[in-house]
């Protein structure tokens, strides 16, 4: 006669042992490198306890076709300049000289934000001019502007360049231009103008920020959660192979089957 299963069902079985006998200390031991020894790994792991974390973005960036150039010459240590504003440009009065300019914004991997602004700028100079500096100020929007030139001021102190650098510092967010490798070529031709030609590359941004306490407390239950499970499952194992196998003596009590005492 053939058999086959009907029904199944987990036998329950306990392990009984007075308080100071191996089993006890072996259970104890177990139970610390259950939960402790998680908690160790995690911290060593230098991911425990985050206070910051950093994300990167490729930012929209624009081009506000606003320019401050200054250019100290030659003549008597003088200067020219030039600018987008029209209030800074009345107060230049001989030092204002206008140059030529062309702008182009690129997006070479299509992604629809813009990757590369092309500056040039063609400065004229007298035959005896020369140009020994230049400053040049370009500015840009990150999608939230915030103006750092005031240009509908009619005051001069609007357009100083230590005033706007001390109030662009003290804003929130703040962009720099990394890697400058500027190329100073000498030789310019009479009566040829000064030539400035700049490439200035949108990269993704790399943006820090920190957490809040309650943010960083999840962030480590979240680590510590991961490496628990792996030793619960580790140690339940080795504990049902203690106890199945007796390396340990313990009393084995089938659970709902009588028992002596």
């Amino acid at each position: 006669m053939a058999f086959y299963e009907v029904y199944a069902h987990p036998a329950l079985v306990r392990y009984r042992t007075s308080v100071c006998t191996k089993a006890t200390l072996f259970l104890v031991v177990v139970l610390c490198l259950t939960y402790i020894a998680p908690l160790l790994v995690a911290y060593r792991s230098q991911g425990f306890w985050i206070k910051r974390k950093t994300y990167e973005e490729q930012p929209v960036v624009r081009f506000q076709y606003q320019t401050l150039l200054v250019a100290a010459t030659s003549l008597r240590g003088d200067y020219v300049a030039w600018s987008t504003f029209p209030h800074l440009n009345n107060m230049l009065g001989a030092n204002l000289r206008i140059p030529a300019v062309s702008v182009r914004e690129e997006d070479r991997n299509q992604d629809g934000k813009l990757d590369l602004l092309t500056f040039q700028l063609q400065l004229p100079l007298q035959p005896d001019e020369q140009v020994y500096s230049v400053q040049l100020l370009l500015t840009f929007s990150y999608q939230l502007f915030v103006s750092v030139i005031d240009g509908s001021s009619p005051f001069a102190s609007a357009y100083d360049l230590n005033n706007i650098m001390r109030s662009y510092q003290e804003r929130n967010l703040t962009t720099v231009l990394s890697c400058p490798t500027p190329v100073w070529t000498v030789g310019r031709a009479a009566g040829s103008p000064f030539e400035l030609n700049a490439e200035i590359r949108y990269p993704l941004e790399v943006i820090r920020y920190p957490l809040t306490m309650n943010e960083s407390e999840t962030f480590a239950w979240i680590q510590y959660v991961g490496v628990l499970l792996i030793f619960l499952w580790v140690f339940e194992r080795i504990q049902r192979f203690v106890f199945q196998n007796q390396v340990i003596r313990t009393v084995p009590i089938p659970v709902g089957k009588p028992h002596l005492s």
